[in-house]
């Protein structure tokens, strides 16, 4: 290598130490020398609002461009409610960059959280109530199971004219519905729920014949038979059975009867047990 070449490389090198110097001396990277003057945002405004994304930045925006940090930013934009996911940028010489995806809920999930379609469970914002979602319940880490054992359901139970509102999975893995008329479908610990609903679905049109009042609670925790509590007041004439939410029912707890005894138990009792060939 000649010495001109040898001289230049040398000379490169000592300026790249001595830029970054005499610019810190001079307070050419001092933050207010730089500051953030644009914020370019991608989002979805249906549940997050632009002012709120805006505020949240502004909060922790440092100085200028080098002491701004956007970890701190997205960690904050991250603990908005409805956030999901978010990416948030640096770009030379004055921009922020955000990118901002919202959750997209199904169903509410207990009592103070939702659902969304990728199966998270997040907080429920003030809004809830607000929200004409399914209401579903049971342990976090089976919150798809739940959600698809609800869709199946439904499918199941609109071919008989009904709707399902909700579906709970106990700690202890009981299985249950709650139907849009008010009634309540107690299915238990079962491996396949599905088949008992089948198997009630199938065996409903006979039960429901002839009958005025509507559903308040159906028990399939049988081999051969399921229990039916009827409530107590009859459906208006002009209404389906099951086109109104039913009363309260009141009806005492009943002991199965035994197959051969039901038809003349429906007549006297507010309880009935139906058998069937599975």
């Amino acid at each position: 290598m000649s010495v001109w070449l040898r001289t230049l490389t040398w000379c490169l090198a000592l300026g790249m130490i001595a830029l970054p110097l005499a610019a810190i001396m001079h307070g050419w990277l001092a933050p207010q020398h730089w500051p953030i003057r644009h914020l370019v945002l991608s989002a979805e405004y249906q549940h997050v609002s632009e002012d709120s994304i805006r505020a949240t930045v502004l909060k922790h925006l440092g100085q200028g461009y080098f002491d701004s940090d956007p970890t701190a930013i997205r960690t904050a934009l991250a603990e908005l409610p409805w956030v999901a996911e978010v990416q948030v940028r640096k770009r030379w010489p004055d921009r922020l960059e955000v990118q901002l995806h919202e959750h997209h809920a199904v169903a509410q999930w207990g009592s103070a959280h939702m659902l969304s379609d990728a199966g998270v469970v997040f907080p429920a914002p003030a809004s809830i109530s607000d929200q004409d979602l399914p209401r579903l319940s049971g342990p976090d880490a089976r919150a798809a199971e739940v959600f698809g054992f609800y869709q199946q359901s439904q499918a199941l139970f609109a071919g008989v004219g009904l709707a399902v509102r909700g579906a709970r999975l106990s700690r202890r893995g009981s299985w249950s519905l709650q139907l849009a008329d008010g009634a309540t479908v107690v299915i238990g610990r079962e491996a396949d729920p599905q088949l008992r609903l089948r198997r009630w679905v199938k065996a409903m049109p006979a039960v429901m014949e002839g009958q005025t009042r509507a559903l308040a609670r159906v028990d399939l925790r049988y081999t051969n038979g399921f229990a039916v509590r009827w409530a107590d007041a009859p459906t208006t004439p002009d209404a389906p059975p099951h086109s109104a939410a039913a009363p309260a029912a009141q009806a005492a707890r009943h002991t199965p009867t035994p197959p051969d005894l039901t038809a003349a138990c429906g007549r006297v009792c507010n309880s009935i047990l139906t058998s069937f060939k599975a």
